[in-house]
Formats: C-alpha cells, sequence, structure tokens
C-alpha cells in the first residue's frame, strides 16, 4: 500500500495524459495512484483518501465537477484538488472554484506550476 500521507490521485480519461502526468509526479517523490474514470477514482475512497487529486473535468459519466461535488460531501473533509483542462471557459473556472479547488490550470499543463500547485494543495490540507 502506498504512503497516504504523500498520495496523490491522477483522475483523467487520456491515457497518454495520466502516464506522463503519473511519471511527472512520481520523479517529485510522491505515491501516484491514476484512474481512466471518475467512478473509478470515487470507489477507490473507502480503501486509501490521497492527500491531493489531480482531476480533468471533462470526462464521460462521471464528470470532475461530479467528483467535486462528491468530495465535498465526505467525512473527514474533502481532498483538495487541482483541475487540469482544456476547457478554460469562464464558467468553468468559476464552478471550479466554487467547489472549493486550489489550482486551476490549462492543458498543455507546466510542469513546475502543476507541481507547485500540488505541494500548495498538500500543505493545505495538514
Amino acid at each position: 500500500m502506498q504512503d497516504q500521507k504523500n498520495l496523490v490521485a491522477v483522475v483523467d480519461d487520456e491515457e497518454s495524459v495520466r502516464r506522463a502526468l503519473g511519471r511527472l509526479i512520481r520523479a517529485a517523490g510522491y505515491g501516484v495512484e491514476t484512474f481512466s474514470s471518475g467512478s473509478d477514482f470515487l470507489q477507490s475512497l473507502p480503501r486509501r483518501k490521497p492527500r491531493c487529486l489531480v482531476l480533468d473535468l471533462r470526462m464521460p459519466a462521471v464528470s470532475g465537477f461530479d467528483i467535486l461535488q462528491a468530495l465535498q460531501g465526505l467525512p473527514g473533509g474533502g481532498v483538495p484538488a487541482v483541475v487540469i483542462t482544456g476547457d478554460d471557459s469562464t464558467d468553468s473556472r468559476e464552478r471550479a472554484l466554487k467547489h472549493g479547488v486550489r489550482a486551476y490550470l490549462r492543458k498543455p499543463v507546466d510542469d513546475a506550476a502543476l507541481l507547485n500547485a500540488i505541494q500548495a494543495a498538500m500543505l493545505s490540507a495538514v
């Protein structure tokens, strides 16, 4: 089992994005668990709760917004989320920020900006 205090979950329906983000985050010294769908991620929560979530908004079936809403109802508080999206509309940004995301980054995401956002989100969860 991975170290939960350092665990980052990545939820994105694009395999190439998941792989690239997983490599980047692992190389920065974090544990990583990747999910190809929002439902897979939500089903994993009873087993372990990550310290930070890197989340795509636009996914089939269970969207990133659905996940953010579900996390708000978790006992003991939610999981700090960093959104990465190709849809940088004003509406999406405002909706995500209303759900309390720690950062809202546009794809293709800058590696340093993402790692800084993850670190800041983890510090906010302490």
